[in-house]
């Protein structure tokens, strides 16, 4: 992927973060990446593999896979049309808008995103890039592990933030035949992850409300089966913990960042035990952030209290 996609971002050692748990802490700085998100792997992993009489193509998004795959196309020379929720992040629709895509907004939620797209579909015959259920976007996005294992294959732990699960799939996939252990990451207030781990069947993401934008998504029946046969776990993390989490990487670590990404930083502090010992990876999937809405240097204090420890 290498014509289309810089796929070598940072992977840094966060001596402050090993406090909270683990023997080592690595960050994998897709907020660096092409598009600013790991997002930019699986498009253009997806738009490489399309027949060459592909007329252009269409997906969902909040935000980040839009303008990955509006990257992608652009690239390759065909048009895109992005249907978006219309509460995604103002910064998300920007940057989608600058790489050329149309947008069309739809009402927020999973059956109003597809019953829009599948309308457009019918009308331009462009081709569907799944934000994340799909083999050739998981492919894409496991080259991030793969990288984090080149460079450091001691590693015990990677953890995710799980949403739609293309990035969780693509880690699973990558550390399939190693020893490492996975941990899905999950907003509490968009715990359908969870749910579907706990029952064994997708469950309905609803229409969360959680500050991690990104995890709104539900699970695909592709993604779900990863998850399903080769995830250690998912850890749940409040509101407070995520937000204060993202305040303490924006502050202290000077790291632009998502909220989503947020959460598996709450998570190797709330679950520190889980990690005693263990040289732990965290995937920093995305810097895509309205400058406007960043927490405040005094919001990161809950972080750093002792608060919420084992």
């Amino acid at each position: 992927m290498s014509e289309l996609v810089h796929i070598k971002t940072p992977f840094i050692r966060s001596h402050d973060l090993e406090r909270f748990g683990g023997l080592e802490v690595w960050l994998k700085c897709e907020n660096m990446q092409i598009t600013n998100s790991f997002k930019a792997r699986g498009a253009a992993n997806a738009v490489r593999n399309l027949p060459e009489n592909t007329k252009g193509v269409i997906t969902h998004s909040s935000g980040n896979h839009g303008q990955a795959l509006a990257w992608a196309a652009k690239r390759r020379g065909i048009p895109a049309i992005i249907v978006v929720p219309e509460n995604a992040p103002q910064v998300k629709i920007a940057a989608i808008q600058r790489h050329g895509a149309r947008i069309h907004f739809c009402a927020p939620g999973m059956k109003a995103r597809e019953v829009a797209m599948h309308s457009l579909i019918e009308k331009n015959g462009y081709v569907f890039v799944p934000p994340y259920n799909h083999q050739d976007i998981i492919d894409g996005q496991s080259t991030c592990a793969l990288e984090m294992l080149a460079e450091h294959p001691n590693l015990d732990v990677i953890l995710v933030p799980v949403g739609g699960g293309g990035l969780l799939s693509g880690t699973l996939l990558a550390c399939r035949d190693t020893s490492v252990t996975v941990y899905a990451c999950e907003p509490s207030l968009a715990d359908d992850a969870y749910r579907s781990f706990q029952s064994g069947k997708i469950e309905d993401p609803g229409n969360p409300k959680t500050i991690a934008d990104g995890l709104r998504t539900g699970l695909g029946d592709l993604t779900f089966g990863y998850m399903k046969a080769h995830v250690k776990d998912v850890l749940l993390v409040d509101e407070e913990e995520i937000h204060a989490a993202w305040a303490y990487a924006i502050h202290a670590q000077k790291l632009i960042i998502e909220p989503s990404c947020a959460v598996p930083m709450a998570a190797l502090k709330r679950y520190a035990h889980l990690f005693e010992n263990k040289r732990v990876g965290i995937i920093i999937t995305g810097g895509n952030v309205d400058m406007d809405t960043l927490p405040k240097t005094s919001d990161m204090d809950a972080y750093l209290s002792e608060k919420n420890l084992p």
